[in-house]
């Protein structure tokens, strides 16, 4: 398979009046074209940062401070913002977490899915509009014609983040980021925008880098999943890799605290417990250490490596050490 995207060793910081906050910290994705990746974890754990910095849309604080984001033979750390341009919106498109925050109330529907197609593909206004209904019929929004004339707090929930939808697909990219994308949506239209984007992936044989906390909305959609935590990529693998046989206490913790509708026995969701490390003064070793209950005296000293059970499955936990204690449901294997 060809890669699409490949970030190696990604460092993004931002400048507060406090010092520096270190949010990604040696960040490695690889996307290839055709697949589905989800990126899960808790708020602050940088996953949008890490999206936000390849797509070059980073706060006035924020910067880039090391790695590579390789896109199409580009290198989007170093490209000029003109050369950028050229890409976000066009081969690259991105869907954010809250459409009514990001959809501009001033304009119309219609004018806002229209100028990337100006900007971008260069055609008229008259063949635009054209392809802003078929993309608005396309993503399931009904009477496209009338709606092409409304604003968005004319639109619901979930039609706006639809709209959304349509104006990352408008340009065909080849690569979708969609950020926290039903967050805000109820579980009936969570299941539709699910849908839509599984069916649109398969259409277009796009690329689709899924970035949220719920590790059960990844299941169906997502063919690799990358767990981050800390600013750090904690555990990587398929979605059988991860849901079956995950290798890092953390994604354990998230796996515990979906709810699971078929089992027999009713049991209380075990939350995890403690807050995330603060990344003004990140550790020195495993980030998960101060809430893991299997930290040892290794794991708050020294940061873990890479243990691979396969090729496609790593684990930063020191508990994959064939000098590593057992521990119960863990079957620890030599790497």
């Amino acid at each position: 398979m060809e890669k699409l995207l490949e970030i190696n060793n990604l460092y993004t910081s931002f400048y507060t009046h406090l010092g520096e906050v270190q949010a990604v910290r040696g960040v490695s994705i690889d996307v290839f074209k055709g697949e589905a990746i989800g990126i899960v974890g808790e708020s602050g754990s940088g996953k949008s940062i890490t999206m936000m910095s390849s797509m070059r849309l980073l706060a006035d604080n924020g910067k880039i401070k090391d790695g590579t984001i390789c896109f199409e033979n580009s290198d989007l750390a170093k490209i000029s913002e003109k050369e950028m341009e050229s890409i976000r919106g066009n081969s690259m498109g991105m869907i954010f977490q809250d459409p009514m925050t990001s959809l501009n109330p001033v304009f119309t529907i219609g004018e806002q899915l229209i100028e990337p197609l100006i900007k971008h593909k260069k055609i008229n206004k008259s063949e635009a509009n054209k392809i802003a209904i078929n993309m608005l019929k396309l993503v399931g929004i009904p009477s496209p014609e009338k709606r092409l004339s409304q604003y968005p707090h004319e639109f619901s929930g979930g039609m706006r983040q639809r709209a959304m939808i349509a104006m990352s697909l408008i340009c065909n990219p080849k690569l979708i980021i969609a950020d926290e994308p039903t967050t805000a949506l109820d579980v009936t239209i969570q299941a539709q925008i699910l849908e839509l984007m599984k069916d649109l992936k398969s259409k277009f044989d796009m690329s689709i880098i899924l970035i949220t906390h719920d590790l059960g909305v990844v299941a169906d959609l997502c063919d690799r999943i990358y767990v981050m935590y800390g600013g750090t990529i904690v555990e990587s693998g398929n979605v059988e890799d991860i849901f079956y046989n995950a290798r890092h206490p953390y994604t354990w913790g998230l796996l515990r605290s979906i709810p699971n509708p078929k089992d027999d026995v009713k049991e209380k969701l075990k939350p995890i417990e403690g807050t995330p490390p603060d990344l003004l003064k990140p550790p020195t070793g495993c980030p998960f250490a101060p809430r893991c209950e299997y930290a040892m005296k290794i794991c708050v000293e020294n940061p873990p490596e890479k243990f691979y059970t396969s090729d496609k499955h790593f684990s930063a936990c020191w508990l994959n050490h064939s000098k590593a204690p057992k521990v119960e449901g863990f079957s620890v294997r030599e790497v």
